[in-house]
């Protein structure tokens, strides 16, 4: 299961995945924001990375204004990649390369059907592993060197 959650500045572009979302019959859990009222990115950052830290999603998708305040506050948690793309290269590369389980946009960067072709390339693309794996266990090794200490 995909969760996926946004601030006021990413919720028409949250609006917009999660048609092309259930287009696709992907099975999603939103977490809000629902409305463009001002919140505080953290907030829903904090949501969906924990769910995808702690096992209870398998990816997430997190959108903001320009989606730099997600990036930061998703990767706070153990064992997420949240990674921030803006095109269709850097969206095969952050699930190819990084295996990135939290794609990250910018609502008012980023259109609609740019967003949704974003989602597309990066649920469509596969972890390559073999070199790429070693750099993400020394990633893996810097979390638990901080819980160490």
């Amino acid at each position: 299961m995909l969760v996926i959650g946004s601030d006021h500045g990413g919720y028409e572009l949250k609006c917009s995945i999660i048609d092309y979302l259930q287009q696709r019959q992907i099975e999603y859990q939103d977490l809000g924001t629902q409305g463009p009222e001002s919140v505080d990115y953290p907030d829903f950052a904090a949501k969906v990375a924990a769910k995808v830290s702690q096992g209870e999603a398998d990816a997430g998708i997190l959108i903001c204004g320009t989606g730099i305040g997600m990036s930061i506050s998703a990767n706070k948690f153990i064992g997420v990649r949240a990674a921030l793309v803006h095109d269709e290269f850097t969206a095969q590369m952050a699930r190819e390369h990084n295996n990135a389980n939290i794609l990250v946009m910018g609502g008012r960067v980023l259109s609609p059907e740019l967003g949704q072709r974003l989602v597309g390339v990066w649920l469509d693309s596969e972890y390559e592993g073999g070199r790429h794996q070693n750099r993400l266990d020394k990633i893996s090794a810097i979390e638990q060197q901080q819980i160490k200490e």
